[in-house]
């Protein structure tokens, strides 16, 4: 009998770790929620973490997962889904996992379009290391590496997204977990590669980017019936709105042939290749001092 998956199969028996308030519980518990909503079963599922608070996730997700080093998630991630295409790889990074030493990473994928989806805890600070400038910190933000205020202009992963080739590109806040939700489920369904950039409220180290300053600017482009996220003009010239008013929701989706499907040749035929240990002492030897 096949067995119907229930939302607490999602749950591991670890106790979560992230500071109280910290806008990670709300993409944790959002993800699980969409995942079991869309009826993906946990032993197809795959999530990928960078270095960051956002890589705790893997001790409190029951699925697979495997951690990346700084700024490779992305890479790790795309061997998994060559080898096994039918499984849901997804990825979880920060924004300096993904803007900074991995941002060459994010715009291969991006224009890869491969299926496999990358959600961005972008807090804009580096939190694990307790208060670095983030490449996502906003001008004038004072932090432990800029005392003076930041003076660099932060990246925009909207647009470098879009410009780059991804098909579907988002954003949702951590402060609206309901709508977070609808917007990981559409991701989570579009074939090619999805990118969600989560605004991701940093409660100990990030004293400007909180809840209180976001909700004062946030608005949905789903409430406007006229706009149309299949129009790459308007979704480019969207994403560089930001300050005074912070756009939420599905920004650009498109639909393309993915890598993985424009192949020639099974890349599941991998899985067919002998596993077993193998005896390398002769090769080693070659090594030997």
């Amino acid at each position: 009998m096949k067995k119907i998956y229930q939302r607490d199969d999602y749950n591991t028996n670890q106790k979560c770790t992230w500071c109280p308030g910290c806008g990670n519980f709300a993409i944790w518990y959002m993800l699980k929620q969409a995942l079991f909503e869309l009826k993906i079963n946990p032993h197809n599922v795959v999530i990928v973490y960078g270095v960051g608070c956002s890589g705790n996730g893997a001790n409190f997700t029951d699925v697979y997962s495997f951690h990346g080093l700084h700024g490779r998630a992305l890479p790790v991630a795309q061997g998994i889904k060559l080898v096994n295409k039918n499984l849901k790889v997804i990825v979880m990074a920060g924004d300096g996992d993904s803007m900074g030493i991995g941002i060459g990473h994010f715009i291969h994928a991006c224009r890869r379009n491969m299926d496999i989806t990358l959600i961005m805890h972008d807090n804009q600070i580096y939190g694990l290391t307790t208060g670095q400038l983030s490449p996502r910190s906003d001008l004038g933000m004072i932090t432990k590496t800029s005392p003076t205020g930041n003076f660099e202009t932060p990246v925009n992963p909207i647009s470098l997204a879009i410009s780059s080739g991804a098909t579907f590109v988002a954003r949702g806040f951590s402060g609206h977990p309901r709508p977070l939700k609808e917007i990981f489920k559409a991701a989570l369904i579009h074939k090619g590669f999805s990118f969600v950039d989560v605004l991701q409220p940093c409660v100990t180290f990030n004293k400007l980017n909180t809840y209180a300053w976001y909700n004062a600017r946030a608005y949905y482009l789903q409430d406007d019936s006229t706009y149309d996220v299949h129009d790459f003009n308007k979704a480019l010239s969207v994403s560089f709105i930001w300050g005074q008013r912070i756009p939420l929701g599905i920004f650009y989706k498109n639909y393309a042939p993915t890598y993985e499907d424009s192949l020639n040749i099974d890349i599941n035929v991998l899985q067919t290749m002998d596993s077993s240990p193998q005896d390398i002492s002769e090769i080693l030897k070659e090594y030997e001092v």
